[in-house]
């Protein structure tokens, strides 16, 4: 970290075994550490972030929910609202009204687990994927590169889609995420990165910590989370973050943002570990996500308890049903079109 009196990770580029998928898959896990203060470990199941630490007062802080197995990680998906803890979410991050969307004059019915939509790409999504490592780098700039080719007619969505997410850290302690997708088909697509942080550890509370969004207006939605098209200012209501307040305890809104790399789009602070998080990406949109609980039905790591105030998600992504919104900015990939997505996470010590 900048101008901090702080211990640092020793540089790792580290390949372990996670335990083996019913299907016999066996699943790694891979540690990366740039050897300046930041230290990320991550899984080929769902290209999914286990860990991500800073190290504060030479002490790793820990700072995204996960699980110490693959099994939780597995049974995780069928808790009553699952968590999602650190994966990709794809084809569709989101929801899409009545799990169903027009291309090209057809209709196309996506799988529906959510009142009648689709939520997170449908019944398995990019989560519960078995993801390729393709390449794992040392160095200055340690990175990794997943990729996932979901086939044609996956959860009803057209196109065999090949995605490749690179996850680096850089000396300057920021975990970029890049996303790269091409289809064969005509298709949507909307991808995220669906990690919980807590800044004081993820086995911690909010409490006390604060978030900022620069952004003074979330998507109108409906009581099933469904966009009506239009946009409510943020403006003297609970939901006005442009100035940081203490994380609020429910929220699940999508903040429109200008699509400007360069801009900060979020901020989260904790005043007891002095560590602070800046979100910057090339999304239209940063959705707000305050949960975790585990319904004490399955421990996280370290057996945490989690519970609806353990995380918070900064979902940089596309407008949920934008498929079925001409007004917005559009989801549709065609073949011989790349898409592309940018997310940084800035992490510094600010005492």
């Amino acid at each position: 970290m900048e101008n901090s009196p702080i211990s640092y990770f020793t540089p790792k580029c580290v390949t372990n075994s996670f335990g083996m998928l019913p299907s016999g898959k066996e699943v790694f896990s891979y540690t990366l550490s740039n050897g300046r203060g930041l230290e990320a470990t991550f899984i080929n199941y769902g290209a999914t972030i286990t860990s991500l630490k800073v190290c504060h007062d030479d002490q790793a802080v820990d700072v995204v929910l996960g699980f110490d197995s693959i099994e939780n990680y597995i049974q995780s998906f069928g808790l009553p609202s699952a968590p999602y803890f650190g994966s990709i979410i794809g084809r569709y991050a989101g929801r899409i009204s009545r799990a169903e969307a027009e291309l090209n004059g057809v209709v196309y019915k996506f799988n529906a687990n959510n009142n009648g939509n689709t939520l997170h790409g449908g019944l398995k999504g990019f989560g519960r994927a078995y993801w390729t490592m393709k390449r794992i780098q040392g160095g200055e700039r340690p990175s990794i590169v997943f990729t996932y080719t979901s086939p044609d007619g996956e959860e009803h969505f057209p196109g065999n889609l090949t995605v490749e997410v690179t996850y680096t850290l850089t000396p300057d302690n920021e975990l970029l995420v890049h996303y790269t997708a091409v289809t064969d088909k005509t298709t949507v697509l909307n991808l995220t990165q669906h990690s919980y942080f807590n800044l004081d550890g993820h086995s911690q509370s909010l409490e006390g910590q604060t978030v900022q969004v620069n952004s003074g207006k979330i998507l109108q939605v409906t009581q099933e989370g469904i966009p009506t098209g239009r946009y409510d200012d943020v403006a003297n209501t609970p939901l006005d973050l442009t100035q940081p307040v203490v994380c609020p305890k429910v929220i699940d809104n999508s903040f429109v943002l200008p699509q400007d790399y360069n801009r900060e789009a979020a901020r989260l602070y904790s005043s007891k570990t002095g560590i602070e998080m800046t979100v910057f990406t090339n999304q239209p949109s940063v959705h707000i996500y305050v949960g975790g609980d585990c319904f004490g039905q399955l421990q996280g790591k370290e057996d945490a308890e989690y519970h609806r105030y353990s995380g918070i998600c900064f979902e940089a992504q596309n407008y949920p049903d934008a498929p079925n919104r001409p007004e917005f900015p559009s989801a549709v990939l065609h073949p011989g079109e790349t898409y592309e997505q940018k997310t940084k996470f800035l992490f510094k010590l600010t005492n």
